[in-house]
């Protein structure tokens, strides 16, 4: 056997113990009659020692000529370290070595194994198996094991049947333009990956599985972000002969067994926020709540003077920034430049100093007097210290660049803490939205969203009012979760379908089978579905997913460690029956 024992398993009752490690080369000090080696697996480190006076020549020769990433097995007897390391669990021991075979020597590598390592992104990502050796994207792998673990078994407790649905669909339109694949065997015709399973688990649903889930890969061919992948993982989970209470319980339930299991926090309350209340109280609908900072609207306490820059504005809106008034004039000069950043766009920012006397300090002391400041204290909630930042402009433009700015600030502040939790949901969202450039409706969700009871006949007079039977699961500012109680018969699902822009014909040639499917017995049914990638790495106390997968897109959408997406053969386009029409 290549081991006896891991590499973070040996403790001070190993002592005298004769055992086998195998491992990497982590680093080596050699000092002549004396050589120390950090030997490293996946469980931990062990150090290793060969002494002059009991290993003979040859292996002290031998373990000289190592190199870092050396693959290696060792025999040896456990020993007490004399100067122990309180700094890694086997700290205590070390290995005195006795036989050492090399099982694979190794190129320098292009960056430092270490968990703060001198290798940038592109270079990790380029040697991203070697990247995976250091704790930090290690340990991150290894929490989204738990995390879905954790998730697979608080389902299967609860009836959950997990149900594979297949990848290679129909192409359907759900929002972002789908990743495509030709089929060789119907020429000229193509599968499309799917976004979602949405329609496959509402056919469960008719197919009678009552509830289902899947760890599933989903796609979408989008321009990405910084923190955005095109193939990423979701919980996908649907329940029949259900109310849009039911599938808040059961997922609050699972929310919580994560959240324990996982962080030892246990969270009680799962507050609930109407969507447009989220829009006027924190400017975005998937708001942080670790804090407070809600918005004030001012309209009423500025449009009343000659400043024309409030009295033009759709909306004029601010913030009551906590200790803010600490803030030298510098400070808030670079927070005016951040807010006029092209990624933020405002035009600028009115600031109001709160001081411990009572008195105000604005900067439009010569058009707003101490009884109109103090009415902006007010509405914001501002006390002595703080510092009121107002913007203004179009409502939902400015709305967008106060919640930017009140993230950022909750950053400098430090009151964004990754070991605090606060889950709430967003409620009742618009059914469906304006699109200026086709100047039509298009389904803020999907098309099989259903309206909250009672609103069906609005679609025909007011559209936009209408709200959908929609709910987002929200933590820590970001959206882990969003479902819906679903459309389960045929003529609601037409009607649905009719206001978003399909022909009678069209309907039926993208989803005559759901349509179908629906006139044989469709239950009552709605589920959700969780961004398994943000939702691990928020448990992780981070911001960005990117390590918690193991082998990620770069922000071009390209594998840099295996040269994907690559061209393709003639002989291959010719079996497809495809022909390049290249841009020159």
């Amino acid at each position: 056997m290549y081991r006896s024992h891991n590499c973070g398993e040996l403790r001070a009752s190993h002592s005298n113990t004769e055992v086998t490690l195998s491992g990497w080369v982590q680093g080596i000090r050699d000092k002549g009659f004396m050589i120390y080696l950090d030997l490293r697996d996946r469980y931990g480190i062990t150090q290793l020692y060969f002494d002059e006076e009991r290993t003979s020549k040859d292996l002290m020769e031998k373990a000289s000529k190592l190199g870092r990433e050396y693959v290696i097995q060792v025999k040896g007897t456990v020993v007490e370290r004399a100067s122990k390391n309180p700094n890694i669990p086997t700290g205590d021991i070390e290995l005195l070595v006795s036989e050492l075979t090399i099982l694979n020597t190794s190129l320098v590598p292009p960056f430092t194994i270490e968990d703060k390592t001198d290798g940038g992104d592109d270079v990790r990502m380029k040697y991203r198996y070697l990247d995976i050796r250091r704790n930090p994207v290690k340990n991150s792998l290894i929490l989204r094991h738990k995390v879905a673990q954790a998730v697979r078994n608080y389902l299967s407790n609860e009836d959950f049947i997990e149900v594979e649905t297949p990848y290679l669909i129909k192409s359907t339109p759900e929002g972002a333009r789908d990743f495509v694949v030709p089929s060789r065997m119907n020429e000229g015709q193509f599968y499309a990956l799917p976004q979602s399973p949405q329609t496959f688990k509402q056919l469960l649903m008719v197919g009678g599985m009552d509830k289902y889930f899947q760890i599933v890969k989903c796609f979408r061919d989008e321009d990405l972000r910084a923190d955005r992948q095109p193939e990423f993982t979701q919980i996908d989970c649907e329940m029949a002969f259900v109310e849009q209470e039911d599938i808040l319980n059961t997922f609050e339930g699972l929310t919580r067994h994560l959240l324990k299991e996982i962080n030892g926090v246990e969270v009680e309350k799962f507050p609930r926020i109407l969507y447009d209340d989220a829009m006027r109280l924190y400017g975005n609908d998937k708001p942080d709540i670790r804090f407070g900072m809600e918005f004030g609207e001012l309209n009423d306490v500025t449009q009343h003077k000659d400043f024309g820059v409030f009295n033009s504005a759709e909306l004029v809106v601010g913030i009551a920034v906590p200790g803010g008034n600490k803030f030298t004039r510098k400070e808030i000069d670079n927070l005016i430049k951040w807010v006029k950043r092209p990624q933020v766009g405002a035009l600028g920012m009115i600031y109001s100093r709160c001081n411990d006397d009572g008195s105000f300090k604005s900067s439009v002391d010569k058009f707003y007097d101490q009884e109109d400041l103090a009415k902006w204290a007010e509405i914001t909630g501002a006390k002595a210290g703080d510092l009121v930042c107002v913007l203004s402009g179009d409502k939902n433009k400015v709305r967008a660049q106060l919640s930017a700015l009140r993230m950022e600030l909750a950053t400098q502040l430090g009151l964004r803490k990754p070991n605090e939790f606060a889950p709430l949901w967003v409620m009742d969202f618009p059914l469906l939205e304006w699109d200026e450039d086709t100047e039509r409706y298009h389904a803020m969700h999907h098309p099989f969203t259903s309206p909250k009871p009672g609103q069906l006949e609005l679609l025909d007079t007011n559209p936009g009012e209408v709200k959908a039977n929609a709910y987002d699961l929200v933590l820590n500012g970001n959206e882990i979760g969003g479902g819906s109680i679903r459309i389960h018969d045929k003529a609601t699902q037409a009607i649905m379908l009719k206001h978003l822009g399909f022909s009678e014909e069209e309907a039926r040639a993208q989803f005559g089978f759901l349509m179908d499917a629906f006139e044989y017995g469709a239950p009552p049914h709605g589920g959700i579905a969780f961004g398994l990638d943000r939702l691990v790495a928020i448990l992780g106390g981070q911001e960005t997913i990117r390590d918690f997968i193991a082998f990620p897109k770069n922000n071009s959408g390209r594998d840099v460690m295996i040269d994907a997406p690559a061209s393709i053969d003639n002989e291959q386009l010719k079996e497809l029956s495809l022909k390049l029409n290249l841009k020159q």
